[in-house]
């Protein structure tokens, strides 16, 4: 059986470069310089007019972009250059919170670094609300720990939002993860209403990125808005859904001690098993879209 470490040192479907794994060669090893390549590349899709850069409709599609295969692809269209050498904003590929960490997970995995993307939210966007948000987090060897970084968090975001922490280890009650968020709002710690981005919020949605998250403890990191399985189950939920999601939530919080027991529930139960169909739920129309299916 792997261990999580070995597990999560190897590229999943989503972060596999694929024929563009030469871009990801010859990179920096320290965490911060890897962020720094990762911004230098990518422009969050909510970020860019603040740069002062409008992005045209085309381009805005690149978000949809679910793999690294497929990224790196479009990112050595728009610029051939080795990654790390900075772009200029108007041939930065076009992402969100999620597109910054599966690239910094993939720079990771493809350095022998167990790393692996987390769907939850981050409390540092808007005061007293939880919004929408994924990270990076990777084992580091010399502390003997998992490590949150946000790899979206330049030195203007951070000045933007004023950020008092470190974007290279998070503060754990700084980024929930989505198994957290749940026990928060089913114990009546938090407001599900508080949770969530613009007018989509509750404890369904907490649901969808408690889902989420365990995909991508299984390296399959999907966009944030796709669904499927138990994401889907109308409301209300029934009884033993409930408590089914709260034994999730209990084996995926903070850093997850218990990986074994997620990896075999994630294989072997069909309300979180992505079975190679999914919704996508794409301005305001539903496309369904099937992708490979990854349970290794």
């Amino acid at each position: 059986m792997k261990t999580d470490l070995t597990y999560f040192s190897q590229p999943g479907s989503m972060t596999d470069p694929g024929p563009q794994a030469k871009f990801l060669e010859s990179l920096p090893t320290v965490i911060a310089d890897l962020c720094k390549v990762v911004q230098g590349t990518t422009v969050h899709i909510f970020w860019a007019e603040r740069y002062g850069v409008s992005l045209p409709l085309e381009r805005q599609a690149e978000v949809q972009l679910r793999s690294l295969d497929r990224r790196l692809t479009r990112m050595s269209e728009l610029d051939p250059r080795p990654l790390t050498e900075e772009r200029p904003l108007n041939r930065k590929i076009v992402g969100n919170c999620r597109d910054f960490s599966l690239l910094l997970v993939s720079i990771l995995r493809r350095q022998g670094v167990p790393a692996r993307a987390r769907c939850g939210f981050g409390a540092y966007f808007l005061p007293d609300h939880y919004v929408d948000h994924w990270v990076c987090e990777y084992w580091n060897a010399h502390q003997g720990r998992w490590v949150l970084v946000d790899a979206q968090l330049d030195a203007f975001q951070c000045g933007e939002l004023k950020v008092r922490f470190d974007p290279l280890d998070v503060p754990r009650n700084q980024f929930i993860v989505g198994g957290r968020a749940w026990q928060m709002c089913r114990s009546g710690q938090a407001d599900p209403e508080c949770f969530g981005i613009f007018d989509m919020h509750g404890l369904g949605f907490v649901r969808g990125n408690l889902v989420r998250d365990v995909a991508a403890l299984n390296k399959v990191e999907l966009l944030p808005w796709d669904c499927w399985g138990i994401i889907e189950s109308p409301e209300p939920i029934s009884p033993d859904d409930l408590t089914f999601l709260d034994q999730l939530a209990g084996l995926t919080s903070d850093d997850v001690p218990d990986f074994e027991a997620v990896h075999l529930l994630y294989g072997s139960d069909e309300r979180l098993r992505m079975d190679g169909i999914l919704h996508s739920y794409v301005n305001g129309r539903i496309e369904t879209i099937k992708i490979a299916r990854d349970y290794t």
